[in-house]
Order: structure tokens, then sequence, then C-alpha cells
């Protein structure tokens, strides 16, 4: 039993090294294989449908507010008189538009920065499999996430594939019981989006975990108190998200500014109740739109995929950021399409099923995964290309 609180057959440092390399760099040759063949049919049906394939990829969305920041710093606000809405670019958080700025800006730049994150997303989610699951499952873990139908933001100029960068190597620093680092990235990971409070807690949380129940000792059995690292982590992993919260607040002479932000742009928590009664839209019959009833279906799926997480005993730290990112997607309300798209960072998720397909025969593991990415492949298209609803 470890400081993290859990029960798994961990790899040895030393075994990971010698024989992780290769198949690390094999997790991210599959992931590259995924998506770039994700992006290629992206932009042939954005070429098509006499669109720029770059600024699909770039320029869509949400990156519109994030390239905005890039180049001309924060400041602009949007009002909808027909809605109510007052969209301001507060509700974006820093890190990301700061990266695409040191990267020259624009489409490109910003692509740069989220293909550059993703790459290192798959090594980190691989890494954390492997100690977790062991390096068949962790590839098939890879596999699943570079395939899951809103994979498509991974080669989009957004913020999920950084996020997952973080918070994956601060999730592999924790189980590794490197707390410092862990709390570092979790810092970094608050000022990303958020949903990046999902990283601080996972530290915060197995950090006081730590302290209230587990104690570290040195081999022979002497005790060794690494107390204050312990709680330093716990203290410094929510900065920077809190410190963004903060500096919104300072801005707008308001306390609570950056959530009256998120109010005026829709987003509120409502505890599912409007998740619940738009799955009921669905179920009932009424007539919605094709992402809205793929959304009701996928948070489902999520949902069943939680519970079995939850019964195999993971790690407390995949356990707390898994429970905080599902919490705030099915929990909040507003922009319900768009929930499936908070939930790609919940890569733990597809652990039950990289482990019940690791068991099957490898033909059976390729033949899912590649109809996964094929529908991913089209549903991307759709949200891309054809849908008229916000990513």
């Amino acid at each position: 039993m470890t400081a993290t609180g859990s029960t798994s057959v961990f790899v040895r440092p030393r075994d990971v090294r010698a024989a992780g390399v290769p198949t690390a760099a094999l997790a991210l040759g599959l992931f590259a294989a995924v998506r770039v063949g994700g992006a290629a049919v992206l932009a042939l049906a954005a070429w098509w449908a006499g669109r720029s394939p770059v600024r699909v990829l770039g320029h869509s969305w949400d990156s519109v507010w994030y390239l905005a920041i890039a180049r001309h710093g924060y400041g602009r606000t949007q009002i909808w008189p027909v809605t109510g809405l007052v969209q301001s670019d507060h509700a974006f958080f820093p890190l990301y538009p700061a990266l695409v700025r040191l990267a020259g800006g624009g489409e490109w730049g910003g692509l740069l920065v989220s293909w550059t994150a993703a790459a290192v997303a798959a090594v980190g989610v691989y890494r954390v499999g492997e100690l977790v699951a062991g390096r068949r499952v962790a590839l098939l873990l890879v596999a699943l996430w570079a395939a899951v139908p809103h994979a498509v933001v991974l080669t989009l100029a957004y913020t999920e594939p950084l996020l997952v960068a973080l918070a994956a190597w601060s999730l592999y620093a924790l189980l590794r019981e490197r707390w410092l680092l862990a709390a570092s990235l979790a810092l970094v990971a608050g000022l990303t989006r958020p949903t990046g409070i999902a990283v601080a807690a996972a530290v915060s949380v197995t950090a006081l975990h730590a302290l209230l129940v587990r104690r570290s000792r040195e081999p022979g059995g002497s005790r060794r108190s690494r107390a204050p690292e312990v709680w330093a982590a716990g203290l410094l992993a929510p900065a920077g998200w809190l410190a963004y919260v903060v500096a919104v607040g300072v801005h707008r002479g308001d306390p609570a500014g950056y959530f009256t932000v998120q109010r005026q742009w829709g987003s509120r928590f409502d505890g599912g109740g409007y998740a619940l009664s738009m799955t009921w839209r669905v179920l009932s019959g009424e007539p919605v739109a094709l992402a809205t009833a793929v959304t009701a279906v996928l948070l489902g799926t999520a949902l069943l995929l939680a519970v079995l997480l939850l019964a195999g005993r993971p790690p407390l730290p995949l356990l707390v950021y898994t429970a905080v990112l599902l919490v705030i997607a099915v929990g909040g309300a507003g922009y319900f399409e768009s929930k499936p798209r908070f939930l790609v960072p919940a890569f733990p998720l597809l652990l039950p099923l990289a482990t019940v397909m690791a068991r099957a025969r490898p033909r059976s593991a390729v033949v899912v995964t590649a109809g996964l990415a094929g529908l991913g492949y089209g549903y991307g298209v759709y949200l891309l290309v054809f849908a008229k609803m916000p990513l």
C-alpha cells in the first residue's frame, strides 16, 4: 500500500525504464496514427464543403476566443440581445493563449501547441495506464482515448490536449509519490481551463489521505516524516486555478466575478437537473438534433464506465480526478452538446474497457478500436463541418 491508497501492483521504476520506453513510443505511434487519420478525414471534408481545412482545425468555436486573446489580450465582450447572453473572454483561462502567442499566434500557432500537447498527453496516458494495469492495457487505453467520438478535439486548437498532458503527468507523479512535481503540474493545469481544478483536487485529496491514513517508511521500517512535502503539495496544487479566479474577481471588482462571467455565458451548476431534462427529451422521442441524442448516449455510457471503474478499485488519484470531471460535466447547466468534450480528459473512464479488450484476442481489439475510430471520424466531421451548435 502506498500513500496514494492504491492496492494495484505497481511496476518497479527500473522495470519501467528498461521495458517501457519502446512501448511508450508505440503508444505515441498508435495515438498519432488514429488522430492523423481523423485530421485528414476532417480536412478532406472541410475542403469538399468549400471551407479552409486550417480554419476548421484552428479557428472553430472556442478557438476563435483563444486566438483573439493570444493576439490582443483580454477585454473582448460579445452581447447577444435575443438570448440575453453576455460573453466575456474572461471565461477562458490564460495558459493556452499565452503559449499560442509564444508559438507565433494564429491558427498554426494554436495547432502547434495543441498537437505538441496531445503527443505529450498520449505518452502520459500510457504511463499512467502502465503503472496501474500493465503495458498491454496501457496501449489499448491510449488507442481508445484517441478514438472516442469527441477525440476530434485533440487535433483542434482547443485546450483539452494541454489539460490532459498536464493532468496525466501530474497523476503519474502522484502515483509515484513525487508530491511536489505532481502539485506543480496541477498548479499549471489550473491555469489551463476550469476543469483543471480536477487535477488539483486529485493532488490535494490524496495528500490529505496520506497525512491522515498513511505514513511513509524508509527501508528497514524506520519512520521518515514527509509531512512538510505532502502539506506543501496539497496547498500548492489549487494555487493556479485560484489565482485566475481571484484575478478575474479583482478585475471586475467582484469577489465572485469569475462565476458571474460563467453565469452570463449561460453556464451554472444545477446538480445535473439540466442534463437530466435534456436526456429525458431524447428518451421521450422529442425531435432533437443528432448531437443532442449522441450526447445523451455518451453521458449514460460515461456514468456506466464510472461505475465499472469504481468497482475495479482504482488508485485514489484517478478516482478523485475522474469523479470531479464527471460532477462538473454532468452537474453543469448549459451547452449540453459540449459535455462529452468536457469528458475527453477523463481518460481513466476507459480503463475498464481497455482491461476487457486486453483479455480478448488481438484481432478483436483492433476491430473494436478501428470501428470506434471510424465512427469518431464521421462524427467529428459532423460536429465541425455540418453541425450548427458549439462543440
